[in-house]
C-alpha cells in the first residue's frame, strides 16, 4: 500500500492539525519531488501494490495533468497491475463536472473521499471551510454522474452549538445521497490549531462529553436504519465498500508514505519525512529525502496493535498478539469481558458496541 501526501490548501481549517501549507505556487516543483521520491524508493516495495491513497492537505488542488504525472510515475516504478482501491481526497468546491470528467479519464482512481464535514452553512463558516452545503451535495452528485461508484464523505459531530437535531439533519442528508461510505469524527481540539486558540480566548465553547456521546448514539441508530455497517469507531459503509487502505493501517500492514510529512512503516521501523515543503523539495533534488525514523520494540508494536485493533469491530486477533504477551492479555482482558465491553471468540477479543466507546481507555489499561 502506498500513501502520497499532497500538503496544499487554499486556507487552513480551524480544527486541522495535519501538516499543510496555504499556497499553490510550489505545486509543480512538489510534484517533481514526489516523483523523484517514488523512483528513489521503488525497491522498498517488493510486491504488487493493492491500495493507493492520495491524502492531504487537499489533493484535488492539483491539476488532473499533475495527478496523471504522479500516476504515470507510480506505474513506471511499482507493480500496480493488481491494485484494488485507489483513493483521492477532495474538497467539494474542486469537484466540478469538468474536473471529475478529466479525473475519470486518467483511468486510475476508483474511489473519492470528499471532505464535506457538515451540511450546515453555519458550521462550515465556523470551521473555515471554503464550500457551502449546496456545493457539497453537488460534488457528490457530480462524482456519481462522472462514473465514480465508490464515494465516501467525511462529517464532524460534536461541534460547538450543534444540537442533536442539527446532527440528525446532517445524517439525513447522507441518506439522500448516493454515498457508499461515511467517516464521521467527533471534533477534537488539537493543540496549536486555530480552534484551540479560539477556545482559549473564550470565543468558542466546546461541546460537552454527554452531548458528543448523544451524537454518537444517534449516528449508530441512523447507520443501522440506513444500511451502513460500522467497522471502526468512526467508519461506516454500505455492503462491500469498506475502505481497504485505511483498514490495513489498523492491522499494521506495512506501507510506503511519500511526500512531505508522510509516514512509512515496514513492520519494524517507522519513518517520517520532513514536515517542510521547501526542505523536502531540496532534499529530493539532492538525491535523498530528509527524514527521521525509529525502530519499534516488541512492546511498542504490541501496544500499538492494541490501540488500533480495539477501535475496530473485528477487535484483537489472537494470532497477531506477540507470544510473550498472549497469556498476560488473556488474563487482563477478563475484567472487560465481565463488564460487557469485550466479547471473546475462539479467534478474537472483540469490543462490544458499548466497548467501542471505551476503546482508547481499555487499550491504555492493557498496555505492557
Amino acid at each position: 500500500m502506498i500513501y502520497l501526501h499532497i500538503p496544499f490548501c487554499h486556507r487552513k481549517c480551524t480544527y486541522c492539525a495535519f501538516y499543510s501549507v496555504v499556497t499553490s505556487h510550489e505545486k509543480q516543483t512538489y510534484v517533481d519531488a514526489l516523483c523523484r521520491e517514488l523512483a528513489m524508493r521503488r525497491h522498498t516495495v517488493g510486491h504488487a501494490v493493492r491500495t493507493v491513497y492520495f491524502g492531504g492537505g487537499t489533493p484535488s488542488l492539483l491539476t488532473v495533468a499533475q495527478l496523471g504525472r504522479i500516476v504515470d510515475c507510480l506505474s513506471a516504478n511499482y507493480d500496480v497491475s493488481q491494485v484494488e482501491e485507489t483513493t483521492l481526497e477532495a474538497n467539494p468546491e474542486d469537484l466540478t463536472a469538468q474536473y471529475l470528467s478529466e479525473l475519470k479519464s486518467v483511468g486510475f482512481f476508483n474511489r473519492l473521499s470528499i471532505g464535506v464535514q457538515s451540511f450546515s452553512d453555519g458550521d462550515l463558516r465556523m470551521l473555515n471551510r471554503r464550500h457551502n452545503a449546496a456545493q457539497a451535495v453537488e460534488a457528490v452528485e457530480n462524482a456519481v454522474a462522472a462514473g465514480f461508484g465508490n464515494v465516501s464523505i467525511d462529517l464532524i459531530y460534536g461541534l460547538p452549538g450543534q444540537s442533536v437535531g442539527a446532527w440528525r439533519s446532517n445524517l439525513e442528508c447522507v441518506s439522500k445521497l448516493p454515498v457508499t461510505h461515511l467517516s464521521a469524527y467527533a471534533l477534537t481540539i488539537e493543540p496549536e490549531t486555530i480552534l484551540a486558540k479560539q477556545v482559549e480566548r473564550g470565543r468558542i465553547v466546546p461541546a460537552g462529553e454527554d452531548e458528543v456521546l448523544e451524537h454518537y448514539r444517534v449516528m449508530l441508530k441512523w447507520a443501522a436504519e440506513n444500511g451502513f455497517a460500522q467497522y471502526e469507531i468512526s467508519n461506516f459503509c454500505r455492503p462491500g465498500f469498506k475502505a481497504r487502505h485505511n483498514s490495513r493501517y489498523w492491522d499494521r500492514t506495512p506501507y510506503l508514505g511519500v511526500g512531505a510529512a508522510a509516514h512509512s512503516f515496514d513492520g519494524e521501523y517507522r519513518r517520517w519525512n520532513v514536515a517542510d515543503v521547501k526542505q523536502y523539495v531540496e532534499s529530493a533534488a539532492a538525491g535523498h529525502i530528509a527524514h527521521e525514523e525509529e525502530q519499534l520494540g516488541l512492546k511498542d508494536a504490541h501496544n500499538e496493535y492494541l490501540m488500533t485493533a480495539l477501535r475496530t469491530v473485528e477487535g484483537i486477533a489472537k494470532n497477531k498478539v506477540a507470544a510473550p504477551f498472549a497469556a498476560r492479555l488473556a488474563k487482563e482482558v477478563q475484567r472487560f469481558i465481565a463488564a460487557g465491553l469485550i466479547e471473546e471468540t475462539p479467534t478474537h477479543y472483540r469490543p462490544t458496541a458499548e466497548g467501542l466507546l471505551h476503546a482508547d481507555g481499555m487499550a491504555a489499561e492493557l498496555f505492557i
